[in-house]
């Protein structure tokens, strides 16, 4: 992998994963021994994962995903993004399905491995003010 293509790699997963909503295209860009470092849980292994992404996505109705703005280390081996996700919610929070709408805003760190799948992520997001503005807080 060229360094300067691990932008690229990080932007077709947002698209052909998130912006498609197609939880199985993950397999395509991730390790076998991929790990999500996400509210500090770790999900680890590419098939747990593609399973993560599926739940994830079942609690939230009209999903929208958008990357910000995504750079790179000059190797090539992190790439940083920030994101924006908004739907309305149907267990996503609390277990509760509201419709209520929603934006959450949030960054994500990856390892890129020079063969160009993906090998770590780590994300944070403001989970508590959306959960705060859901329940009504």
């Amino acid at each position: 992998m060229s360094a300067n293509h691990a932008v690229e790699i990080v932007e077709r997963f947002w698209r052909e994963v998130w912006q498609a909503r197609d939880p199985q295209a993950a397999a395509r860009f991730v390790a076998e021994d991929f790990v999500i470092t996400s509210g500090g849980i770790e999900i680890k292994g590419r098939e747990s994962f593609i399973e993560w992404i599926g739940a994830f996505l079942s609690k939230i109705e009209d999903f929208q995903f958008g990357a910000i703005e995504t750079f790179q280390n000059a190797d090539g081996t992190r790439v940083a993004s920030r994101w924006k996700l908004s739907g309305k919610n149907t267990g996503f929070v609390g277990g509760r399905t509201c419709r209520t709408p929603f934006e959450m805003l949030g960054t994500a760190v990856w390892a890129v491995r020079p063969d160009g799948l993906l090998q770590h992520n780590w994300v944070e997001r403001n989970a508590l003010e959306v959960h705060r503005d859901l329940i009504g807080l």
